[in-house]
């Protein structure tokens, strides 16, 4: 049995490796072909578009894995039925279920991969890329409004017209109130830069205090400014929720419901972040049903075909519920859970069904 566990392993990996790579390569040379035209903007040359099109492969990483699991187990399988390979091994006494928890046991490697290209490899890649290509271009970060960006900070609102790609910050507006939410002061920097603990240095300030009905203007030309905001949160604006860490979803969370803003899109995020790597083994169990069939039943290239369309719905189905969910208000945790437990249940009906056949 064990001899058996490793051969199905092993065929399986190799199977998945080789889709992986297919897949992988497709990627890149989309990606490098998207980015040929920004070519010559600004200084982004032939070498900042290989640098991005590089620290991209970890996203694609952490998208294709459950694909190419799911599309390397059909493969494989189908060529061990095509061999008899399979019915040996069922006739030999593993039955179905042994096969599924075999299986079973290769998803829970490609969920561990993906959970690392998740949570600490493509969150950074992705944030590199995006300052390679914005620095080549001379680009901002974001600026949410024509105004620039708004941030909420306690009783302080907080106005950024630009964000620079190595998080300086220019013509900063702070906007104190009081707990009346009256105004009580004005400054305005025209930059600052992160010094560590929250902290952040101020440059060339003007400020304006309001009391009792009086207006006083003061200038400096330095100031520690502590704020709620960090290099962590200002790194929302160059990752998309989707392709963040949980830990700086989290954070991010956090610091939305203190100001009593909106999380739902990124809580989404976050319970997506959680349950998108157990998809690599549910994806496994859809391969299954779909492979099992006797060598001479014929219709074996649409059987995988049927597998692989179901996989990939699968995947698109996972995207369409976060949207979904977003715009009808579900809890973010059904919305990111709900297509995963679906397909599992549907995996397992799969199989009981072609063991009564």
């Amino acid at each position: 049995m064990k001899i058996l566990a490793r051969y199905l392993a092993k065929e399986t990996l190799v199977s998945s490796l080789f889709v992986f790579t297919a897949l992988m390569t497709l990627y890149a040379f989309f990606d490098l072909l998207n980015e040929l035209g920004s070519l010559g903007q600004g200084g982004y040359g032939l070498l900042n578009i290989l640098a991005f099109v590089a620290l991209s492969v970890p996203g694609h990483v952490y998208e294709l894995l459950p694909v190419a699991a799911l599309i390397g187990t059909l493969f494989a399988l189908a060529r061990m039925v095509a061999n008899s390979e399979f019915t040996i091994m069922l006739v030999s006494g593993i039955s179905i279920q042994r096969v599924a928890g075999y299986l079973m046991g290769v998803g829970l490697l490609f969920t561990a991969l993906t959970f690392v290209f998740g949570e600490l490899i493509a969150p950074v890649s992705e944030r590199y890329a995006q300052q390679v290509k914005l620095t080549a271009t001379h680009a901002l970060v974001a600026q949410a409004f024509r105004s620039g960006l708004w941030v909420r900070d306690g009783q302080s609102f907080i106005n950024i017209r630009e964000v620079t790609p190595g998080n300086e910050l220019r013509d900063v507006n702070i906007y104190a109130f009081d707990d009346a939410f009256r105004l009580q002061k004005i400054s305005h920097a025209k930059q600052g830069d992160y010094l560590r603990d929250n902290r952040w240095r101020l440059q060339d300030i003007t400020e304006t205090q309001f009391s009792n009905g009086n207006v006083s203007v003061s200038l400096k030309p330095e100031e520690v400014w502590r704020s709620v905001l960090t290099p962590g949160i200002m790194s929302v604006l160059l990752v998309a929720p989707e392709k963040m860490s949980a830990s700086n979803l989290w954070s991010y969370i956090q610091h939305l419901r203190k100001n009593k803003q909106t999380t739902e899109r990124y809580e989404i995020a976050l319970w997506s972040k959680l349950f998108y790597p157990l998809s690599a083994p549910v994806m496994m169990l859809i391969a299954l049903p779909f492979a099992y069939h006797r060598p001479r039943s014929g219709a074996v290239g649409a059987r995988v075909f049927a597998g692989i369309m179901l996989g990939l719905g699968y995947h698109l189905l996972n995207r369409l519920f976060a949207y979904l969910g977003l715009l009808n208000d579900w809890p973010p945790l059904i919305s990111a859970a709900l297509p995963t437990l679906v397909f599992l249940l549907v995996a397992i009906a799969m199989i009981r069904k072609v063991q009564r056949q």
